[in-house]
């Protein structure tokens, strides 16, 4: 997320654990990192591998971690807040991906 919106956005269906996160780092995250950017994370343990690490520092950026859990210091957690269904709705109708709805037999 940047001052201009969110980048690189993914949710997954379960919790995440350190090879979802170390997949999303690899083929979302550093594709859009550009150098002298930061990268904020909480202390999640699968936040806190060094291969995460280094895959941020090699593209350039920084990384950054936050204290003790807050959802109040978490940007993160402040936008997914506000994402509720209608929102999320809006936002796949707005890009042309809208679920038809079937009649039910």
């Amino acid at each position: 997320m940047w001052c201009e919106g969110l980048t690189a956005p993914c949710v997954f269906n379960d919790p995440i654990n350190g090879l979802c996160f170390r997949a999303y780092v690899e083929q979302l995250l550093v594709s859009v990192l550009r150098p002298g950017d930061i990268v904020v994370l909480d202390n999640l343990g699968s936040h806190l591998a060094a291969v995460v690490r280094q895959q941020i520092n090699t593209a350039g950026a920084k990384l950054w971690f936050l204290p003790p859990y807050s959802s109040n210091l978490n940007p993160i957690e402040q936008a997914f807040a506000n994402i509720d269904a209608t929102e999320c709705a809006n936002y796949f109708q707005n890009s042309g991906h809208a679920s038809v709805k079937r009649e039910t037999l």
